[in-house]
């Protein structure tokens, strides 16, 4: 059969980002062409998603990505064939190779792939933190009479106390630092009891590392976000200079002591007391803000309330607060607040009307939910931030509301709970006075409804590039030739290991499904065979990726761990090339689990079912655990 000619697609692809005088240079890895523009403006992101042969468009890290599936390295060769400039370079990462972009940007891509892997347990969390609550408030049930609450708490509350080990997992994998390094790096921020071993080395004036002060912010590393991000980050250059001239016979275990002996103090006497000085300095200036007016006070503190909690600078204010309550019996510093949870509630209320994205619903009404119990982490970190716009909203909007709070300046009389929690907190126990609780129960109702009424005001911006799902049905992958007619593909399963699902894999692009529907496992073995009779279409340079071409016209792509192309076929041997009949089990490839755990990166493999849109539908195996050659997907005509 005649190979394609994808020149009117190369053509076209150029056209439309702008014209190759608008292309500095271009990459390609086994999926995407990955432009870097001059002005992404010009690119028409519109036409070129629901153009035949493109399956999406990704802006990601100061590239321009052009997702096309399989045949990425022919419609590479064509749009070289057009002369832009700059290009014929293969790209050696699969992350986001080139600048990234406004240090901005890079920050909020950093934030949230960090926190999208989480984002469904976080907002379960917050529901049982919610859930537990209401008990409270309803009858009265805390830990110290009911077992009930103690175990809804700890389910819900666990996950946030010990925040930083689960982000020390993420941001390995975003740092590309050896997982368990990171792990053990952060269980020495949460260790049990430490605050309690520091106060007490202060009382005998022996809290030093070798002179250096040792200091911890008010209680502790539990629940914080920016001081593990930002360690496991000096980490990965760290790590990366001990590997470096380490022998190789010691590695395994010298390379995790020498980076932790380095690591772990560097933490506690220079990353952490950076943020617990930034934080402190925070809480002066907004005490002394406090004093001079208590509006611009909410203002200022209800606008950046939600950035503060990002960078975990909202510490400072926590003693404010206290010594407030202790000496007068009643609180403002922190009222204001109090209230930016709503203006969250309010922005992903108009985002879950708005947007065409499946993913981004199913993952906005959980957050909503947590958001209203006053847990923002999922709204946050999983749609209003990466979108930015529903963000900046928020924080906009959250500003006129404590504006609104300081001009009235209820006082709470304990230390309240969160979200529609925390209003039982301003009824005066003395007088029963509901005053104060009606003034915030007005605020929470305004800031939602000006926050929805804001975002419904402008576009819902495309998070993870799929369109509605009429649109996606025309955003096709490239069309299977001479298909017969059949009425299944049965695939086997190419590994073993452990069944995921494909919204799971750590890639927009594969968990969204605009790839095409399929499956991931998690392999214990490094070894992959051919899922049926088949003709293999792709052999990647790298060898971590392998696409093939079924005997009934189904087109399969195999794309072994998240960034490996990173590791340049380091570890990967192939057993095929393009253009090989393979029969089912045949051996494909084989791969070293150790070399890609040791690079930091997820083994995780997706199998793709490219050309989805030739079948009704795509059926996945309901088991948990597979073998090769046990039943993996069926793809109905």
């Amino acid at each position: 059969m005649a190979k394609k000619d994808y020149t009117e697609l190369a053509k076209d692809i150029v056209a439309h980002v702008g014209g190759k005088e608008n292309v500095i240079d271009l990459r390609h890895c086994v999926t995407r062409l990955r432009f870097r523009l001059k002005d992404v403006a010009k690119a028409d992101t519109d036409y070129l998603k629901a153009r035949e042969g493109v399956v999406t468009v990704v802006e990601a890290g100061g590239q321009y990505q052009v997702v096309i599936g399989n045949h990425v390295p022919d419609v590479y060769a064509a749009v070289l064939q057009e002369g832009v400039a700059g290009v014929g370079v293969l790209d050696v990462d699969e992350g986001d190779a080139g600048p990234k972009g406004s240090l901005f940007d890079r920050f909020i891509d950093m934030i949230s792939s960090i926190f999208q892997p989480t984002l469904g347990v976080l907002a379960a969390a917050g529901i049982l933190k919610g859930l537990a609550s209401l008990l409270t408030a309803l009858f009265g049930w805390t830990a110290a009479n009911s077992g009930v609450y103690v175990l809804l708490n700890v389910a819900g509350d666990g996950f946030f106390q010990f925040l930083p080990i689960v982000l020390a997992l993420t941001a390995a994998r975003k740092f590309k630092v050896t997982e368990f390094i990171a792990l053990a790096l952060a269980a020495a921020l949460v260790y049990p009891g430490l605050s309690d071993m520091v106060t007490a080395l202060g009382e005998a004036k022996a809290a030093n590392f070798f002179g250096l002060p040792i200091s911890l912010p008010a209680g502790g590393y539990l629940q914080t976000v920016m001081p593990i991000v930002l360690a496991v980050w000096v980490t990965s250059y760290v790590e990366k200079w001990v590997r470096s001239w380490m022998p190789d016979v010691v590695k395994l275990f010298m390379v995790p002591f020498v980076t932790l002996l380095i690591m772990v103090p560097v933490t506690f006497l220079a990353v952490g007391p950076v943020a617990n000085t930034v934080s402190a300095w925070i809480g002066a200036a907004f005490g002394a803000i406090y004093g001079f007016s208590p509006v611009l006070y909410g203002v200022l503190l209800g606008g950046l309330w939600q950035i503060m909690v990002m960078f975990g600078l909202h510490w400072g204010l926590i003693p404010l607060a206290i010594v407030e309550l202790s000496q007068t019996g009643t609180s403002f510093a922190l009222v204001p607040a109090v209230l930016p949870s709503f203006t969250q509630v309010g922005v992903l209320g108009a985002i879950m009307l708005k947007t065409k994205e499946k993913k981004v619903k199913g993952l906005s009404f959980p957050a909503f939910i947590s958001a209203i119990f006053g847990v923002t982490e999922p709204a946050i970190y999983g749609i209003t931030l990466p979108m930015k716009t529903p963000f900046y909203l928020s924080c906009v909007i959250s500003a006129i509301i404590g504006g609104y709070v300081g001009f009235f300046k209820p006082i709470s009389y304990v230390m309240g709970g969160l979200g529609i929690f925390s209003f039982p907190a301003y009824v005066n126990p003395q007088t029963g006075d509901l005053s104060g609780m009606w003034v915030m129960i007005g605020g929470a109702v305004l800031a939602v409804v000006l926050s929805f009424i804001a975002q419904m005001l402008v576009p819902v911006p495309t998070l993870y590039g799929q369109a509605s799902e009429s649109q996606s049905k025309e955003v096709v992958a490239e069309p299977v030739a001479d298909l017969k007619e059949i009425s299944q593909e049965i695939v086997a399963s190419p590994m073993t290991g452990q069944i995921l699902d494909l919204a799971d894999v750590p890639d927009p692009v594969f968990a969204s499904g605009v790839m095409g529907k399929g499956v991931a496992i998690q392999p214990t073995e490094g070894l992959v065979l051919a899922p049926a009779n088949a003709e293999v279409t792709l052999v990647f340079p790298s060898k971590h990726a392998i696409g093939l071409k079924t005997e009934n016209g189904a087109e399969l792509l195999i794309h072994v761990g998240m960034d490996t192309v990173s590791l340049d076929g380091k570890g990967f041997e192939s057993f095929v090339s393009v253009g090989d009949k393979v029969s089912s089990g045949q051996q494909l490839l084989s791969f070293d689990l150790d070399v890609i755990h040791e690079a930091g990166l997820p083994s995780v493999t997706p199998i793709i079912v490219t050309n989805t849109d030739s079948f009704e539908d795509v059926l996945v195996t309901q088991d948990k655990q597979v073998t090769t050659g046990d039943y993996l997907l069926t793809a109905v005509k």
